[in-house]
């Protein structure tokens, strides 16, 4: 007999995250015996563009998806009225189904499960993400000057130790950070349970050996890259973490060393603003820009000689695990990133998979380029993906979770 889950995710499941950080999940617990209810808030024009294809996918599970929309504005009561509307939906598909578990992916969604706990004892699994409320102050979207952002954080920093003391598991995306929650004197370490599990990869999808070479060489046609360029990729959308502009600096020095270089962008997201960056640099004639639709991601990251991402280092960001890093690595490219962030350098540094740069300056770019001489071993980068972050490890670590808070 199947063991029913209530997931609640305030990301959509029409969102690439979504896509990749939670549909492949819950499909592997599926097969494990746990059967899903999934409450999602989704954003209008991604779920007009995706929502057939996205719950044709997950009839073939049996997930019962029960999408919300997503509201925007006005800050913070907008967050309000999609927590009252999850919360409503949440009880009363709990009155159908009585739910073994929930799980919530975020602080938003464990306002409800934390309830969802203490008014039906259901065991609940707080997937914490990161450091949320850290990370609204640290990316400058909560201006703690502001007497109401300032009331929101204490607000999130005192559910966040209610969480850690009530959750029957908590998942951390990172050691680093799971180390600093060991760390803190003002909760109850004797209530803590912490699992680790970064953010996988699907190791079926990101395979070398599914590349077929006549659409590879479409790709490059398309896009215009010949044979002895030298492709830098960004894989992802920009937002509030992604250097953008340091990013391009770096290219531009790559570009002296490299006369034949493209930056490829592969991304959705504010395409002009990555142009007018590439502009301040000279390198607009060296940019390529190109959305890319899951299945076709494996392709654009095999375009590529290396790949980049620079992340704001802050006191958060110890928490992060950028799902491009494994999807990556999974396809034999080397990585170039910056260091402080999360468990990323440590995984950098275990399996030779790029190279590291400490501060943001011509000097480092230089060395980096310079390094960048260096042949890696693609086979030992595929190797350390499928050792970190297999998607089939990833459900078996959710598997034993669920097993531990239901025995």
């Amino acid at each position: 007999m199947s063991i029913p889950v209530l997931y609640i995710s305030y990301d959509g499941m029409t969102d690439s995250l979504g896509q990749s950080q939670v549909i492949p999940y819950l499909i592997g617990l599926t097969k494990r015996g746990f059967r899903f209810t999934l409450i999602s808030c989704e954003k209008q024009e991604n779920f007009a563009k995706q929502k057939n294809k996205i719950k044709e996918l997950l009839d073939l599970y049996s997930i019962e998806w029960y999408p919300i929309s997503y509201t925007k504005k006005p800050p913070v009561l907008s967050t309000v009225y999609d927590v009252f509307k999850i919360k409503n939906l949440a009880f009363n598909l709990h009155k159908k189904n009585n739910f073994s578990i929930v799980h919530c992916r975020s602080y938003i969604a464990a306002l409800v499960g934390l309830q969802l706990k203490k008014e039906y004892n259901i065991k609940f699994v707080f997937d914490m993400r990161g450091l949320w409320a850290d990370e609204r102050v640290d990316g400058k979207l909560w201006n703690l000057n502001n007497p109401v952002y300032k009331t929101v954080y204490r607000f999130f920093k005192e559910k966040e130790k209610q969480y850690l003391e009530n959750a029957d598991y908590t998942i951390s995306l990172t050691y680093n950070a799971k180390n600093e929650i060991l760390s803190w004197k003002n909760i109850n370490q004797n209530s803590l349970k912490i699992e680790v599990i970064p953010c996988c990869a699907d190791l079926e999808l990101f395979n070398r050996n599914n590349i077929k070479a006549d659409k590879l060489t479409a790709f490059k046609k398309e896009l215009y890259i010949k044979s002895d360029d030298f492709v830098l990729l960004y894989l992802g959308s920009i937002g509030t973490w992604y250097m953008l502009y340091e990013m391009m600096e770096f290219f531009s020095v790559l570009k002296k060393q490299y006369t034949h270089a493209k930056f490829l962008f592969v991304t959705r997201d504010e395409h002009e603003r990555i142009i007018k960056t590439a502009v301040k640099f000279g390198v607009q004639d060296n940019i390529i820009l190109r959305p890319g639709n899951r299945d076709e991601i494996p392709y654009l990251i095999s375009l590529s000689n290396y790949s980049i991402f620079f992340i704001l280092p802050s006191y958060s960001k110890k928490a992060s695990s950028p799902t491009k890093q494994g999807e990556i690595m999974a396809m034999g490219i080397p990585i170039v990133c910056n260091t402080n962030v999360g468990d990323t350098d440590k995984i950098v540094t275990d399996y030779n998979s790029g190279i590291l740069v400490n501060e943001f300056n011509f000097s480092e770019y230089t060395s980096a380029v310079e390094k960048m001489q260096t042949k890696f071993n693609q086979e030992q980068i595929i190797k350390g993906a499928q050792e970190y972050f297999s998607l089939e490890n990833g459900v078996a670590l959710y598997t034993k979770v669920y097993q531990s808070v239901l025995n």
